[in-house]
């Protein structure tokens, strides 16, 4: 099956032409021609099958002979808040992992102890429509701008999210799967490296989330993220 992520596409399009980057890849890489089928992807939940009409390598002309809307739409909502960890590598295989087993929303944090500040957005998406295609979603994440843990907390969350912290200190912690509940919306933030201070888990606390513990195992700021998009998925199968 070849896919194809199109975000221009839209529902009552009875055509469309592919870009110049799509339209190489389709005619000169995969060798496809005149009524070859492919699928489409708008990232928004669409799923369209199509048919090349005009196989032309800068402007690849299609028929869309159907469309699925909401095409295995999650049950749940997640948002995981990360602290961008150093090696950048290690982030984008979270950022890959996630979007293969289920996430709607990423917001890179930048905490007291984060020894990494900045983080390429347009680079994380790139991994992210590369996760989408390969694990055949119709769904693309949102991934927001970095910003700074006290900026977060101030952004306005939905009333209907549950809110988590993820940290290390030992007091009081629920376990993830023991709190969550299946077809909820849910917001999980992952320290980085260092841990969040104590100080941010207060703010947290004070703010209504909920500490939570993801086992007796200190986890790398990635893999903690990754196993709270497991355990959400498997709260949801």
């Amino acid at each position: 099956m070849h896919l194809f992520f199109t975000p221009t596409v839209e529902a009552h399009h009875s055509q469309f032409i592919l870009n110049e980057e799509e339209s190489k890849h389709a005619i000169r890489v995969l060798r496809l021609t005149t009524g070859d089928t492919l699928c489409l992807v708008d990232g928004r939940g669409g799923w369209y099958t199509a048919e090349i009409l005009d196989p032309h390598p800068k402007r690849t002309t299609l028929h869309i002979s159907s469309v699925q809307q909401n095409y295995q739409k999650s049950p749940y909502f997640l948002h995981i808040a990360v602290a961008p960890t150093k090696s950048i590598d290690r982030l984008e295989w979270f950022i890959e992992k996630a979007c293969e087993i289920g996430i709607q929303e990423i917001t890179p944090i930048i905490c007291e102890h984060s020894e990494r500040k900045e983080v390429k957005v347009d680079r994380m998406i790139k991994v992210a429509v590369a996760a989408m295609k390969q694990s055949l979603k119709a769904y693309i994440p949102q991934i927001n701008p970095p910003v700074s843990f006290s900026q977060f907390l101030k952004i306005e969350r939905p009333l209907d999210i549950t809110p988590y912290i993820a940290h290390c200190i030992e007091e009081e912690k629920f376990y993830l799967n023991d709190s969550a509940k299946p077809g909820g919306k849910y917001l999980i933030m992952i320290g980085p490296e260092g841990d969040f201070s104590k100080r941010e888990i207060q703010q947290c606390v004070e703010a209504g989330y909920t500490p939570i513990t993801l086992g007796n195992s200190r986890l790398r700021t990635e893999t903690a993220a990754i196993t709270s998009c497991l355990e959400i998925s498997l709260i949801n199968r």
